[in-house]
């Protein structure tokens, strides 16, 4: 026992413990159930200290950095809590940092963990050395180096409030290997504890005199920090006060698509109806969107600095209000601070504008009916087909391209937990994604969407599935091309196509290399049949199923062409 300073009271002794027990320990404390990594010599002692926790956190071993950042940033939004994952000096933190750059565009918490040189080696260039301060210093939150055991604590007590505070984000951590073999005696800190900022009670009076004056308000939701309570409050708010809510690009899982004030996904690929209603709007109530460049389709349904319309822009971070527009009321609150603070909240007079709001819902069930495409193989029929057989729950999955606008447009996601996308647009998202996905909801269904190029940046995490027994469904779409790149090309040089078509390999064939079940889809009539068989093989031998979808190449988004994006573009010249 020892003497506590003076109080007059005993305490138990720390226990001396290297640098990696202390870690590991404190982030058992700090509530992590999972961590990804891909293993280093530069913090052997942290991996050596995951031995005595197995209990508790569940290591999941990947094949390469980038994939395993994605599987983080994916934790960190499925559960709110920070995403964490380790990997080594170097080559490792290189690849992972386009992760932390997804993290920090989504405002999603995430700590990465980096082995280090030791500070006896340091700034000499030693083997692997790079200074993680200057190469991460614009692309997260806060990026530190811990070169004392004994601060050990401290510092992990830091990184989980600062990744969950305000506006959610990455937080990079650099870990000397002296400090990880170096041994004290340091005392254990407690849990970290969210706090959630709340508007305050004349911001709400305010706001709601605003929406009460508008006729045709329009709500944006999105953003970061969601629960699932926070998502129904704001739901009813809107009911009540007749306002058509559209979710923000690529965070279709804020708000249920079935509910009947909802209008759409509003960013790159939207329906004109919506684009139209947007545009047309007298007041826009921004809840937790930063409102970018996606979101906005370049700043233009509203404008920047001056919107057109009135504009209640509520976000989390005080530093992002004003920055890009200037709102009518800016307000400082996360999610779960402004669902409570509206939760109670009623008209003080009747209102007329339920009408505005049905004919919103109206236009965004008929967005649903599948429009023509080129080809026996449409894409827009399967994607109705997933949504109409797939259950309420399951998570949906994309990278980046313009295959993505499928599932966007055609798929009702119900809530939290079944979309994962990345508003950053990262290629190779979706399949690490799909398996952080199943590893949290194992009894739910999880399907990937993946481009031919997209898939391939990361397929070498099916390795992961494979090891950890995930049934997962993925559909590869094999145009042969950088789709998305090829419709600007034709935009913008029309004709002149080049360097964007690649051959790919028989990935139905190379699916069965991981024990998993594979098909080649050509035509409509397959589909259904072979999505079927898939999800079947996945529920019942818990791997991977992959379906390869091949279809005709021109077909380049829901409702248009490359040959009629290049005729456009020959009649614009």
């Amino acid at each position: 026992m020892e003497a506590d300073g003076g109080t007059g009271m005993n305490k138990v002794a720390s226990p001396v413990r290297n640098g990696g027990q202390i870690l590991i320990e404190q982030l058992r404390i700090q509530g992590t159930r999972r961590l990804f990594l891909v293993p280093g010599e530069s913090y052997l002692p942290c991996i050596d200290a995951l031995y005595d926790h197995q209990d508790a956190i569940q290591a999941i071993v990947c094949r390469q950095e980038s994939g395993a950042v994605y599987m983080a940033e994916a934790y960190g939004k499925l559960t709110g809590e920070p995403g964490v994952c380790f990997v080594t000096r170097g080559p490792g933190a290189t690849n992972a940092s386009i992760g932390v750059h997804t993290a920090q565009q989504d405002s999603t918490p995430l700590i990465l963990f980096i082995g280090q040189v030791g500070n006896d080696f340091y700034e000499r260039e030693a083997f692997q050395e790079i200074d993680y301060r200057r190469m991460f210093g614009h692309m997260c939150k806060w990026v530190a180096q811990i070169d004392r055991t004994q601060r050990i604590p401290e510092y992990i007590a830091r990184a989980y409030a600062m990744a969950t505070s305000g506006r959610p984000g990455p937080v990079v951590l650099a870990l000397p290997e002296d400090t990880l073999w170096g041994q004290a005696a340091v005392a254990d800190l407690p849990r970290y504890t969210r706090v959630h900022t709340q508007p305050a009670a004349r911001d709400t009076q305010a706001m709601c005199d605003l929406i009460e004056l508008a006729e045709r308000p329009v709500m944006v939701v999105g953003g970061s920090g969601w629960t699932a309570e926070a998502s129904r409050a704001v739901e009813r708010f809107a009911e009540r006060f007749q306002i058509p809510v559209g979710v923000s690009w690529r965070r279709l899982e804020c708000i249920d698509a079935r509910h009947s004030n909802f209008a759409g996904h509003v960013g790159w690929g939207m329906t004109e109806a919506l684009r139209e209603r947007l545009s047309a709007s007298d007041l826009v109530i921004s809840v937790c969107a930063r409102l970018g460049e996606a979101t906005t389709e370049g700043y233009s349904w509203i404008e920047s600095p001056q919107p057109r319309q009135k504009l209640i822009h509520i976000y989390p971070d005080a530093s992002e209000l004003g920055r890009v527009f200037v709102p009518a009321l800016p307000i400082v609150a996360d999610p779960v601070g402004f669902a409570r603070a509206v939760a109670d909240v009623l008209p003080r007079a009747p209102l007329a504008r339920q009408p505005r709001v049905e004919a919103s819902h109206a236009a965004y069930l008929d967005s649903l009916a599948p429009l023509p495409f080129p080809g026996p193989l449409s894409l827009d029929r399967a994607a109705a087909h997933v949504n109409a057989v797939l259950p309420a729950d399951a998570c949906v999955t994309v990278g980046a391209g313009n295959y993505a606008l499928y599932p966007h447009r055609y798929r009702q996601f119900a809530g939290l937990g079944t979309s994962l996308a990345s508003t950053l647009g990262t290629m190779g998202y979706g399949l690490p994604a799909a398996i952080s996905a199943k590893l949290q909801y194992p009894d739910k269904t999880v399907v990937c969407y993946a481009g031919d190029g997209c898939f391939q940046m990361t397929m070498q995490e099916l390795g992961v599935a494979m090891q950890y027994r995930l049934g997962i469904v993925v559909l590869v779409f094999n145009n042969g091309m950088w789709g998305t790149i090829r419709a600007h090309q034709e935009r913008e040089f029309p004709g002149r196509t080049i360097a964007l078509e690649f051959a790919n390999p028989e990935f139905a064939e190379l699916i069965k290399s991981y024990h998993g079940h594979g098909e080649v889809v050509e035509c409509d009539e397959d589909f259904a049949p072979a999505f079927e068989r898939a999800r079947t093989f996945a529920d019942r031998e818990h791997l991977p199923a992959l379906i390869e979808l091949r279809y005709d190449a021109n077909g380049i988004a829901p409702g248009d062409t490359l040959s009629g994006i290049r005729a456009r573009a020959r009649t614009r010249v």
